[in-house]
């Protein structure tokens, strides 16, 4: 099913690439493809980035977009500038979203920008954005797509200043960084299920036993922190679809994917997703709380002929147009759940809270993905190299550095210091 386009807004025609956009694009493309080979595993030196520079003309950082836009409905659209960023300039990229260094031959997908259907979206500035966080916090909480977008916008803000990590628990999945000239903090924490759960899985991600959620407390990793944030980006995602025992009032109250064990209800994850949604949303919406809450939308992915462990994969080169992302039954699901119960928690209230609905965005990128370059040089010696033909195991969710995720910051910043628009 297609997605809906602007939950809270009107229709809009869309935009058109223009062709000599499209043939400028291509010639990019070409002179960037002799750049790379695709036997290497080394950091690509070639590739160039788009410098930052506080001169260029910007909007100012209090008022980027002028009118109310809807600024997560568009097409991504041709933009030869590059990234701002490569595995070179940044030291900070996890090694399964080091496509780069890992050996992925094309570069063509990261040469695109968002573009909003009705206005213009300005692109990230590092340097007003760490004035303007002088002396704050901002905690991002969810899963490893949360770490994946911290981990963007580091790369972008440390090609102005340097980070430093200042702590990170045992597993490597919960950090804190330190931009000591303007000591601004940030910080990922692992909170999957955002609720107090029971996780038993091996170093591969697949569960031993079945996870126990809780859906009437939150987890305590990123409640007890709180107090401390002055801004969050938040979010849930896919763990919900695993098989889960769920628990309310110290009781056993049912499950999802738990095919008739022990004679348990089966619920379903949209149950347990609405359940953990309101609980979070009423947390973070209570006046006494000082922390600017960005409510982030679920992510979808993009595997095609199977899931991440039946042989799926995605090897797209080119982003879909506005009129061809298809969505899957459970990301529509969730994100159906997302937009009520963030309607509810706005309905009457004056909570702290925007929407940062980078689903419609992330949907038309199904080029944007690791795919089999979560590990390095995966087809290293091998004649064919067709992936549908080759058990590789593929990265269809998360997503490169640099890649489209970069491009959320842009929606971010805009959401961040114009709230009362989005709202």
């Amino acid at each position: 099913m297609k997605i809906e386009s602007n939950p809270f807004g009107s229709s809009h025609q869309r935009n058109q690439i223009f062709l000599k956009f499209v043939a400028f694009f291509l010639l990019i493309g070409l002179t960037y493809r002799f750049l790379i080979t695709e036997s290497t595993v080394s950091p690509i030196p070639a590739l160039q980035t788009s410098p930052v520079d506080p001169s260029v003309a910007q909007a100012p950082f209090s008022v980027l977009v002028s009118t109310k836009c809807d600024i997560f409905t568009g097409n991504w659209i041709p933009d030869a500038s590059g990234p701002v960023y490569t595995n070179v300039t940044c030291r900070h990229i996890q090694d399964h979203q080091n496509c780069l260094k890992n050996g992925r031959p094309d570069v063509n997908y990261l040469l695109w920008k968002w573009k909003p259907r009705d206005c213009d979206l300005p692109r990230f500035n590092p340097e007003q954005f760490l004035d303007k966080m002088r002396n704050k916090w901002l905690a991002f909480i969810g899963d490893s797509i949360s770490r994946n977008h911290v981990q963007s916008l580091i790369c972008i803000l440390s090609q102005v200043e340097e980070v430093e990590e200042i702590y990170h628990d045992k597993e490597y999945r919960s950090k804190i960084w330190r931009f000591p000239l303007h000591n601004f903090t940030l910080s990922v924490i692992w909170s999957p299920f955002l609720l107090k759960a029971e996780t038993f899985e091996n170093v591969e991600g697949v569960s031993y036993s079945d996870i126990q959620l809780h859906l009437d407390k939150l987890d305590d990793k990123w409640t007890d922190q709180y107090i401390n944030f002055d801004y969050v980006v938040i979010s849930g995602g896919k763990w919900f679809l695993k098989t889960s025992i769920f628990h309310e009032n110290n009781t056993v109250s049912g499950c999802h994917y738990c095919q008739g064990k022990n004679n348990l209800t089966e619920l379903g994850y949209g149950y347990s997703y609405r359940k953990a949604l309101r609980l979070v949303l009423d947390f973070v919406a209570d006046p006494k709380r000082k922390a600017q809450v960005l409510f982030r939308t679920t992510t979808p992915d993009h595997f095609e002929n199977g899931e991440w462990n039946t042989g799926g994969y995605c090897n797209r080169t080119m982003p879909f147009k506005e009129s061809e992302g298809e969505i899957s039954s459970e990301d529509e699901t969730m994100r159906d759940i997302e937009l009520d119960e963030f309607r509810k928690t706005q309905e009457g209230s004056n909570a702290n809270i925007t929407l940062l609905d980078t689903t419609s965005m992330s949907l038309l990128r199904p080029d944007g993905h690791p795919g089999p370059y979560r590990y390095p040089n995966p087809f290293a010696g091998l004649k064919n190299k067709d992936q549908s033909k080759i058990q590789v195991q593929n990265d269809c969710l998360h997503w490169c550095l640099p890649g489209p995720i970069d491009s959320w910051n842009d929606l971010m910043v805009e959401v961040m210091l114009n709230r009362e628009l989005y709202r």
